[in-house]
This record gives C-alpha cells, structure tokens and sequence, in this order.
C-alpha cells in the first residue's frame, strides 16, 4: 500500500473511533497493518481499538506481533498500563519504567536528569532524598501517600512541586519540606519521581497505602471568605460537588467528558445543593441551580480542598479533582469510561486507592446516560 492509500485509511479509522463505530475501526486497522506491517501508527491506532473492545486475546497477540519485529518503548508502556489494570502489580511497575524512554508521555523532560543518584529503596538515615513530581496534578496528589512510608526509612525527605499544589503537599505527613518547581533546591543526596514509589515499595493490590486522609486542607486558602460565604449559604442542605468535563488539553478528553444536558437528572434530586467544581468560566451548565465555585476557587489546590471539604459528596469524571476528594477521605462518585484508565482496575466498582469512592463504570463505551441513571437510584435510595 503507498503511503497516501495508508494516511486515507488511518484517517478513516480515526473517524470511525471518534463515532464509536469500533468494529469497523479494527476491520479497517486490521487491514491497514497487513498491506503494511512497518506502520508503527496504524499498529499502534489497532492495540487502541482492540483495548477499547475489551479484546484482551486480540490485544496480547498484537503486542507479540508487532514487537517480535520492531522491539518498542512504546509497547513496552502499553503493556504496564494493562498489567497495572489488571493488577499485575509488580510487574507492571517494573515495566512503568519504560515511561522514561516512551516518546509522547507526559512525564519530565530528559532536561530534569539529575546527577544525585536515584533511591532504590534503602535505609538514608542522616541524608536527604528529594521526591520529584512528574506527569499531572492528579499523579502527584495520587502518589505523595507514600511520604510516610519513605520518611520511615531516613532523613530528611523533600518534595518538588508545582505551584499550585505547594501548599496543599506540605500537609502530607513525611515531607520536611515542599519546594516549588523553579525555584533553588536544598542540597540533596538522593532523588526519585513520584510515580516509581510504587516500584520500590513492592506494591500489590493488597499493599497499597490507603490511610485516608492523607492530605488536609492548608491553613492558607487564599479566597476562604468567599467560599465560606457560598457554603453558609447552603447550610442544611446536602452540598454535592460536580465535575463532567476533563482537561480540553488531554488526549483523554473525549472519554473523560460528559454532556451536560446528561446530568439533567440529577436536578431532581431533593434537599440537595449542587456546586459546579468545572473551574473554567463560561460553558453549558447542566441546570440552572448549580452554584459555580469557579469564581472562588482560582487555581488554588487550597481554595479547591477547603471548597470540597464542604461538600457532603463529590461526583466527578477522571480528574484531579476526584484524586484530591479522594486523598481527603470525602465520598466520591467516580464517573468512568468502559475501559477507564489503569488506576481504577478492571471491572470494579471501589478503589483499593481511595476507600471512599465509589466507580460508575459504562456498561458500554460511550454509555454515559447509564452511569447517570445508576447514580440518580443509588441517590434515591439512600433517601
């Protein structure tokens, strides 16, 4: 196939995913990488759409397919993921490592090597280890639980961030000291990102850390009085916060991300104070009574959790925000997609990660009127 004939079908698959349409989309990809094997794209749109079927059989043949000709990082990260969902837990973290060497993932550039040699785990009693954030908000307020447990094995322990979660991380337990990303850093022995934690301490489905909250709200919230305003307000009411639209910059947008006019449903709901936690201004609002925090909550990680620690219930698609409802132990209704991604396992309804939450899951992609109606009974129920 030349190369036009390849881009012509590519683009139609495309096309055929955005529609949903993923048993035709495979029938095009399959094609596509018979006529031409070399096309590491059109493999790569394939192993997305046979994991989006729930073709595990197709998927793993794939996978020994393509690397048995082309060895890639690329597989290499794919394979974690789905291990880690699955919870093939060590193996997965060990494979996660290839995240460092995957062009197109979002983690730190090779620009933020540093030469202090990287923590493997062992006691540092008398030195000082600097953990590094990496990936997004989420990531680091998911992974900074382990804190404790790495202070139990040393020094001194610091901890990088960006800043809009500066305050927020100093009230983990087990950080000496948060330093914002930028700005000079305390001398240090040893260093080590965030997201390879999970690697050192071994962690299984039956040893992840969940001692919740293992965050607080700051003492410094920047707009506290205005919050406290818009929840003296809403006083004797059930305060329910919620988030349907991911982040537009993601790749995951599209299924991270729910109409508005589906939430309708929930308007009916009884005694209950609804408090849109979608921060950007502008935009269709579900019902007209949802109170927007945007106004007061800017940016601020300690505005958002002094604002959510007011909220009786967070419902809310795959963002940092239910990462942070989580940390703080506030019930949470996670809003997912089918195959959501590896955090939230595999055909679970709770989160070994966070104890409070509770997982609505597509009973078929893109069947996001399903999850609200499961959420609006379940409501119902609990009176």
């Amino acid at each position: 196939m030349d190369s036009q004939g390849l881009n012509a079908q590519l683009v139609l698959a495309e096309n055929l995913m955005k529609d949903a349409n993923l048993e035709q989309a495979a029938l095009t990809l399959s094609e596509a990488v018979r006529q031409d094997p070399r096309s590491e794209k059109a493999h790569q749109l394939f192993r997305l759409v046979l994991f989006r079927q729930g073709n595990w059989p197709g998927l793993y043949s794939e996978f020994n397919r393509y690397t048995d000709a082309h060895p890639s990082n690329q597989v290499a990260w794919e394979k974690a993921c789905l291990n880690l969902q699955f919870g093939f837990m060590p193996l997965g973290w060990e494979q996660y490592e290839s995240r460092w060497h995957t062009p197109g993932i979002e983690h730190r550039s090779k620009d933020h090597v540093l030469p202090q040699p990287q923590w493997e785990g062992e006691l540092f009693a008398g030195k000082t280890l600097l953990l590094r954030w990496e990936q997004g908000f989420g990531d680091v307020i998911m992974f900074v639980r382990y804190a404790p447990m790495v202070k139990a094995r040393g020094g001194r322990v610091l901890l990088e961030v960006l800043e809009p979660l500066v305050d927020l991380m100093a009230t983990c337990p087990g950080i000496d000291e948060v330093i914002k990303d930028g700005d000079p850093i305390p001398p240090f022995d040893l260093q080590l990102p965030l997201l390879s934690l999970p690697r050192i301490f071994q962690t299984d489905l039956n040893s992840i850390p969940a001692d919740i909250p293992y965050l607080s709200v700051p003492e410094r919230v920047p707009h506290r009085e205005g919050i406290d305003r818009i929840l003296d307000a809403t006083k004797g009411y059930t305060r329910v916060g919620l988030a349907w639209v991911g982040r537009p910059r993601s790749e995951h947008f599209p299924v991270r991300s729910i109409s508005p006019a589906l939430l309708k449903p929930l308007e009916a709901l009884p005694g209950t104070a609804w408090h849109s936690f979608q921060l950007e201004q502008g935009g269709e609002q579900p019902f007209p009574r949802i109170i927007p925090m945007g106004p007061v909550v800017r940016g601020s990680f300690s505005d958002t959790a002094h604002a959510l620690n007011g909220m009786d219930l967070v419902i809310t698609v795959d963002t940092a925000l239910a990462h942070l409802a989580g940390a703080l132990g506030i019930p949470t209704f996670l809003l997912a997609h089918t195959f959501a991604d590896w955090r939230w396992l595999m055909g679970r309804d709770d989160s070994p990660w966070y104890p409070t939450m509770r997982i609505y899951r597509q009973p078929e992609p893109g069947d996001w009127a399903s999850v609200i109606e499961r959420v609006v009974a379940d409501l119902c129920s609990c009176g």
